[in-house]
């Protein structure tokens, strides 16, 4: 009678343990290699994504490097270097939210992500000012009242200002997908979903926040810094 009693709770306890395992997939770490690489096979078809968006910008930026030149410099530089700054430690945190899946720690994975979104809310709103500056300097290329003070080339000033909006815009809306997968992966925390042979869907999510910050990393110095300094 003992004996089977024992025999039920170790049966119990080694299901829970592998709950999470689909029939698909013979070992965990099988599952998480092909999660993981479903994931990284994601983000090159993002890279393509993006890469043709980078490219039109390198084509137009080189065809008229002193419109963009001057378009650039009526960006907000501190603006742009703040959302820097609050997205590489956005970056510090998950990591440090993975690290926490990996050990285990609820409580600090739950803290961790809520600091990361914390730093994605905060992105979204500073970059939803500085939209809302651009409006008010009729740098809208799709409002009749568009216009680039220090130029008459006004159609060459809308390409980079539609380039502008295009890229930042599609980086903003990645960032919003990113929140709401750290509100999902708080939820499932919260109800005891991960451990530390069972932390997968923290990792992928940490690789998709980390693709968006680097997307970031290569708009920032595009817009804000590259030929800020030829003359007006």
């Amino acid at each position: 009678m003992d004996t089977s009693s024992t025999h039920l709770e170790t049966g119990a306890a080694h299901e829970a343990e592998t709950l999470a395992l689909r029939e698909q997939f013979d070992t965990e770490e099988q599952q998480r290699d092909a999660a993981t690489l479903g994931m990284w096979v994601f983000l090159i078809t993002e890279i393509l994504f993006f890469g043709g968006a980078f490219l039109a910008y390198t084509i137009y930026r080189s065809s008229y490097p002193a419109v963009f030149g001057l378009a650039s410099s009526s960006l907000n530089l501190p603006i742009g270097a703040t959302n820097t700054c609050v997205l590489l430690l956005s970056s510090f945190t998950m990591v440090m939210a993975v690290r926490a899946g990996q050990l285990g720690q609820r409580k600090a994975i739950i803290i961790f992500l809520i600091i990361t979104m914390f730093f994605g809310l905060a992105f979204l709103g500073i970059k939803a000012y500085e939209w809302t500056e651009k409006f008010e300097e009729h740098h809208v290329p799709a409002l009749s009242n568009f216009f680039l003070e220090g130029t008459s080339l006004q159609g060459q000033a809308k390409i980079f200002f539609s380039l502008y909006f295009a890229m930042t815009g599609l980086h903003a809306l990645h960032m919003v997908v990113g929140v709401g997968i750290l509100l999902f992966i708080i939820w499932k925390t919260s109800q005891g979903t991960y451990s530390p042979e069972y932390y997968t869907p923290i990792d992928i999510a940490g690789l998709y926040w980390h693709f968006v910050d680097l997307v970031w990393i290569f708009l920032f110095p595009l817009f804000y810094l590259i030929d800020r300094h030829l003359p007006r």
